[in-house]
């Protein structure tokens, strides 16, 4: 029977030419990822085997699923990136941020802003994986008015925004910076979400990638998306941002 085992796939360190990786959510219990904190030394562990060297950590804020709490979440933190080191983890917990949803609670947050921003510089954002907003552009241009760099989390996970829909060109145009998924180049969200992805860093609008690792079902993709030949294409053709962070 040992014979006919299927072998699993080694980390391959491909993410070594990112180093940086700027969106997971792993922090334990706090929204839909990491569920304690065996699983997220798991998920971090894994990160690093594939190339990592630091993570930004980037919880959601969503009206009214994950009614998050800058404080407490940044405290979380701080107590994570003790347990993890003295778990031996070796990757870098390199800071705190946050996921935005632009949502009906968004406008709030504009008017009192205490964003966690990755890197102290960015704010991570993210729009329904289901329907158009009205407004968005309104809240986007509120939010650079006060002097926020905003990137845009996982555009070719939005069905309605096509990669050439006006407002995608819209986006660019008002400065946004954007995020695809590592695990879209591997097809975990689908083709038509992998289709996008690719058209997204071909036209040279892709400023950054993540990989927005939520547990140990993510890590496991991770580690099979290092080893397709397309993605380390990607990573050898075209410069990302993720080592300025």
């Amino acid at each position: 029977m040992g014979l006919f085992r299927k072998r699993v796939l080694q980390p391959n360190p491909i993410f070594e030419a990112l180093e940086v990786d700027m969106h997971c959510h792993l922090v334990p219990n706090v929204d839909d990822g990491s569920k304690c904190l065996e699983e997220t030394v798991e998920c971090l562990n894994m990160l690093n085997a594939v190339g990592y060297k630091r993570v930004y950590i980037t919880p959601h804020f969503q009206t009214p699923r994950f009614e998050n709490d800058e404080d407490d979440i940044t405290e979380r933190f701080y107590n994570l990136k003790k347990e993890v080191a003295d778990a031996g983890v070796k990757i870098e917990l390199a800071g705190i941020g946050g996921e935005y949803r632009i949502d009906t609670g968004f406008s709030k947050r504009i008017e009192s802003p205490r964003f966690l921003k990755v890197a102290n510089k960015y704010v991570l954002v993210e729009f329904s994986l289901h329907h158009a907003m009205m407004g968005v552009d309104e809240m986007i241009f509120d939010l650079q008015m006060k002097g926020f760099e905003l990137i845009l989390a996982h555009p070719e996970r939005y069905p309605y925004l096509g990669i050439h829909d006006q407002r995608m060109e819209q986006l660019k145009e008002q400065g946004v910076f954007f995020q695809p998924n590592v695990l879209s180049l591997g097809g975990f969200y689908g083709k038509e979400a992998m289709k996008r992805a690719y058209e997204i860093i071909d036209r040279g609008w892709a400023e950054f990638l993540g990989t927005d690792t939520h547990n140990v079902l993510y890590a496991e993709a991770l580690r099979n998306v290092s080893h397709d030949r397309k993605v380390w294409k990607i990573l050898e053709q075209h410069e990302f941002l993720n080592k300025t962070l």
